[in-house]
Formats: structure tokens, C-alpha cells, sequence
């Protein structure tokens, strides 16, 4: 491709609200311009790269044994009402409504229609298992589109379903496609770990994991251990049991007034502030229900989401909290509390005696607080977020905390969609059972942002050699000198007479301009025809080491072939 026509025109100045490393490059560059909000046009050179991550994702799944097909992105509201997520999914999902003011939504995953396509189409355990996989274009309608590609409201992805006739026969899929997509990132060269995850909209009862690529960007945070393979969303780490013995004798239950936080009050009290117990106030499926955690802690809404079976989580408004308990959210606390509020306690509340907690007046607290004494608790449960240096879930080592960009998951979902949606099969015995369902996922225009995010430096991209655009960037320092134009044209037919993918700078323009575009655009290997192409001999730069060797041209497929390019 000659750079004279290749249109991925590049930026010297970003716009102000491309906070990410990756959106700035991939605009600086020219891989993408932003058409709306979180909607974005794919320009040659980024479109190149998506075909890449593709073409490496449809060669590991075809080798997995899956099969691609295409659905429609306008999928009919009904199929949402069959399976309970239309009004589940929330105001992400975007609705619309045709000319007869029929209902559809713009789909942001496709369970629903799969589901009752293999519901239409198989009927008996002789056909079964099938995984199918689709890459399209996907919608959801963020409140706050950020980071480019990142957080957007349109996105390319994988998605991928399998249909199994036995719970047995989906925990061998589901390893076989966590494999596949370990491979998968590996070959995109991302430095990523698999953790244990939430569900979310998703659904199902089996198991999930998250594949984050770690970034400073990223909007998870990964707990890992630092002495062991374990990894996990801090949103639904495990955090192990306290132990059980008490932490003092029980003294009489007191009142501490005129203190405006617990943390006052406990050092009022002669209590460390670890003996805080904090009440937060949710409406979980419309019931108020007091979470009490202790101070230092910070409670997960996914945890407490898992502990009720439920998405219908919500931290109490200011308003709520006053007409329930009489008082603001940082008073309230379960000695007393209103009779229609249940109380439910993160499990390293067991252990405490002698605690602080909110008295439900304002600047009340009450010291010496014992929980099998002065007030019932409905359960314990594991609800916190867990801390970095807690120990590890299983048993090795402490936990630590990273960044992380999520790029793919893949979901366990047992029979949640095929039960909603009638999708059953004659086992050996005749007998109609429902099928069990496993979902895979990869945000491929995510990946690519992922990749940038990694792969740069503070002069631009450096792609990994399985992703490069072109496997070579071909520059002319002088066009106006004919022997370095004549070197230049000639290498450009023999490099692709070799089978090399060539991007050709052949434009008028400045050497430092060409240089400074051919650092942006990242190309792991840049060949130079310059001053001393009167003697046949060409520079070869790599992008990723900086390192510059001369090459005689005549010489320069075999060096390349040296290299391993």
C-alpha cells in the first residue's frame, strides 16, 4: 500500500477529553475518528488490526470446534420479556419501537435469539453438543461513554454459545473455551490474567471468569495472590472467615452523644477504630435491609446482589434513610431499628465485642455493643470487598491488588435461558430435559484498545508482530533523489514479491515527518532508503528496541528472514 492514497490521516493535537493512552494513539494515528459520543468510524489502519484480532480469534475457536454464523442486531423485545431481561437489563439497553410500533431492541448480547433458534432447530440428544460463535457489532447505551473504545455505546465482539446435553458436557466446553481464550490473548500479545467473576445481567448458576488485561486504565481491579495462581474481581473476591473469638469481656451497653462519626466516639469509648460497625441502608427487591459491615471495610453491592439472588439492589436515598430510621445515614445502626428493616451482617462482624455503632439519633452512638446481646442479625454472609495484604481465599499468601481491562469472559449458565425460553431435548430415555448453556465473550474492539494500551511508548504505537497493520513500513527519506526513490520502488515489488505485507511512505514530505508518522503508526520493523542508497544499502529499525542496522538491499529478505520476520 503506498502512504501517498492510504487514508488513516494522523493528529498532531487530541481532543481534551481523550484520557486514555489508547484513545489518544489510536486518534493520533489515525485508526479511528470519532462519529457520536462512544461511537466511533474504524479508518484503514484500525480496520486492519480489528481483522487481525479476528482472524486470530475465528482460527483458535474453528480449531475448538466451534462454528461461525450471524444474527441480527434488531432482536424482538419479546424474546427479552420470555427470558426476564427486558426490564433486567436496565436502561443499557437500547429500545426501539418500528413503523407499526412494534417492539425490538438494539442487541447488546444475543442468548435470547440463539436459544431459540437451536429451540426451533434440535429436538434430540443425537445432536447435540453444538458451540456457535458470531462477531458483530454490539450496543449498549452507556450513561457515560469514556476512554475511547474502552467504554462505548457501539463495540465489536465475540460472542459465542454452546449447547450441551449434560452438566458434564458444559464444564468440559467451558474448560475447552477458557483454554482457547488463554491462547487467544496470548497470540494478541496482552499481558492478562483470568479471575473469577460476577455474573451480572449475564445470569446462570455455574461458574465465570473475567479475562483482564492489565492497565493503569482499567476500570477493575483484579485481587490476586502473590504467592499462588489465584485471582478474582475484588467485586466478588472471597474473603476468608474470621475467627470466631471474641475480642474482650462484654461491658454494658452505653450511649456516647455529641460525636458526629463513629471513629470519635470509639476513641471516646477507648475502642480501636476497627470496632466501628457501619450500617448502610439498601432496598434489595424493595425491602430495606440494614448491611453492617465494620468500618474500615467497604461493602461490595455485587456480594450483597449474589447473597440475595437478586439485581435489584439499591443504596437508600438520603430521604429513605430519614423517613425510616429518623436520622441521617451516618447515625443509623441496628440496636433499635425500625421492626421492618432486616439486618444483615458481613461475617467479620461475628467476632466483635465492645463494638460501635450508629444510636439512630443524630450525634448518638452506642458503645459496648455486643450483637448476641442487643440486637438480631437475619444472616451472615461474606460481603465486603476484600483488602489488599488480607490473606489469600485459599490459603497462600496475600492478596494484591492490580488494574485490569476486561476483555473477555466466559459464563457457566446452566439452564437460566433454555428453561425461560422452552429450549429442550430428548435424552437417550426419551425423556425432555433442558439443555445447559455456556456463553463466551471478547470485546474485540476492546482487545485492540487493550493491546495499545500495553504496546506504546511516548513517541506512539508498538505493535505486537501478530497485530501490525502491515509487516513493514517502506520509507523514502528524499523522494526528489531518484536513487533512493528507484531503491525504494524496486524494494517495494521485491519485499512483496516475498510475501510481505508493505505499507510504502512514497509522500513529499519532510524525513522528520516521516519518521515522526512512522513511530506513531507502530510497525515492529522500519526499512529506510536514504543517504547511502547510492550503495545499496538500506537502515532497518526496530520499533520496539529502537536498535538501527544497515543492510545492503540486495541482502535484505534474508535478514529479515534471520530475524525471524
Amino acid at each position: 500500500m503506498r502512504q501517498q492514497t492510504f487514508f488513516s490521516p494522523t493528529m498532531r493535537d487530541v481532543p481534551a477529553d481523550a484520557e486514555a493512552i489508547s484513545h489518544q494513539l489510536m486518534l493520533r494515528a489515525g485508526l479511528m475518528r470519532q462519529t457520536a459520543a462512544g461511537i466511533y468510524t474504524y479508518l484503514p489502519l484500525g480496520t486492519r488490526v480489528l481483522h487481525k484480532i479476528q482472524a486470530i480469534i475465528r482460527e483458535e475457536l474453528n480449531r475448538a470446534g466451534a462454528q461461525e454464523l450471524l444474527m441480527p442486531a434488531v432482536q424482538p423485545a419479546e424474546l427479552w420479556e420470555e427470558s426476564g431481561r427486558l426490564d433486567d437489563y436496565g436502561p443499557e439497553l437500547m429500545r426501539l419501537n418500528d413503523r407499526h410500533e412494534r417492539r425490538f431492541v438494539l442487541g447488546p448480547t444475543h442468548e435470547e435469539v440463539i436459544t431459540s433458534i437451536v429451540r426451533d432447530g434440535i429436538h434430540s440428544y443425537k445432536r447435540l453438543p453444538i458451540n456457535v460463535y458470531q462477531i458483530q457489532t454490539k450496543y449498549r447505551d452507556e450513561r457515560r461513554p469514556r476512554f475511547g473504545l474502552l467504554r462505548g455505546r457501539e463495540f465489536i465482539m465475540k460472542d459465542a454459545y454452546s449447547f450441551e446435553p449434560s452438566e458434564e458436557a458444559l464444564a468440559h466446553t467451558y474448560e475447552v473455551m477458557y483454554d482457547t481464550y488463554m491462547k487467544i490473548f496470548r497470540r494478541c500479545g496482552l499481558d492478562f490474567r483470568a479471575v473469577e467473576a460476577d455474573a451480572g445481567a449475564i445470569g446462570g448458576t455455574g461458574g465465570t471468569h473475567e479475562f483482564m488485561a492489565l492497565a493503569d486504565i482499567g476500570e477493575d481491579t483484579i485481587a490476586y495472590s502473590d504467592r499462588s495462581g489465584y485471582a478474582a474481581n475484588i467485586e466478588i473476591a472471597a474473603v476468608r472467615p474470621p475467627d470466631d473469638t471474641e475480642e474482650g469481656t462484654p461491658a454494658a451497653l452505653s450511649a456516647e452523644n455529641g460525636y458526629t462519626s463513629g471513629e470519635a466516639a470509639a476513641t471516646a469509648a477507648g475502642q480501636p477504630t476497627s470496632a466501628v460497625i457501619t450500617g448502610r441502608l439498601f432496598y434489595i427487591d424493595e425491602v430495606p435491609v440494614l448491611i453492617l459491615t465494620r468500618g474500615h471495610h467497604e461493602i461490595s453491592d455485587v456480594k450483597v446482589g449474589n447473597h440475595f439472588d437478586t439485581l435489584d439492589v439499591e443504596v437508600a436515598s438520603d430521604t429513605h434513610v430519614q423517613e425510616l430510621f429518623g436520622t441521617s445515614s451516618v447515625y443509623i445502626g441496628p440496636v433499635e431499628a425500625p421492626s421492618n428493616v432486616k439486618v444483615v451482617a458481613d461475617q467479620a462482624i461475628r467476632p466483635l465485642v465492645n463494638a460501635v455503632c450508629g444510636g439512630n439519633q443524630d450525634e448518638t452512638f452506642y458503645a459496648n455493643v455486643d450483637h448476641r446481646r442487643d440486637f438480631d442479625i437475619d444472616a451472615f454472609a461474606d460481603l465486603r470487598m476484600i483488602q489488599e495484604g488480607d490473606p489469600s481465599p485459599d490459603g497462600e499468601g496475600t492478596i494484591q491488588f492490580a488494574e485490569g481491562i476486561e476483555v473477555g469472559q466466559v459464563f457457566s449458565l446452566g439452564t437460566k435461558y433454555s428453561e425461560a425460553l422452552g429450549a429442550q431435548f430428548l435424552d437417550e430415555n426419551g425423556k425432555s430435559v433442558p439443555m445447559q448453556m455456556g456463553c463466551y465473550g471478547i470485546g474485540i474492539s476492546r482487545t485492540l484498545a487493550a493491546v495499545v494500551e500495553q504496546h506504546h511508548d511516548e513517541d506512539g504505537i508498538i505493535w505486537p508482530k501478530a497485530l501490525a497493520p502491515f509487516d513493514l513500513h517502506l520509507l523514502v527519506i528524499n523522494p526528489k533523489d531518484e536513487v533512493q526513490q528507484t531503491l525504494g520502488d524496486n524494494l517495494y515489488e521485491a519485499l512483496q514479491t516475498e510475501g510481505y505485507d508493505v505499507l510504502y511512505d512514497d509522500r513529499k514530505e519532510r524525513a522528520g515527518v516521516k519518521f515522526k508518522d512512522a513511530d506513531l503508526y507502530g510497525m515492529p520493523i522500519r526499512i529506510a532508503a536514504g543517504k547511502k542508497a547510492n550503495e545499496g544499502i538500506v537502515e532497518v529499525k526496530d520499533r520496539k528496541t529502537g536498535e538501527v542496522t544497515e543492510v545492503q538491499a540486495e541482502n535484505l529478505p534474508a535478514y529479515l528472514n534471520d530475524i525471524g520476520w
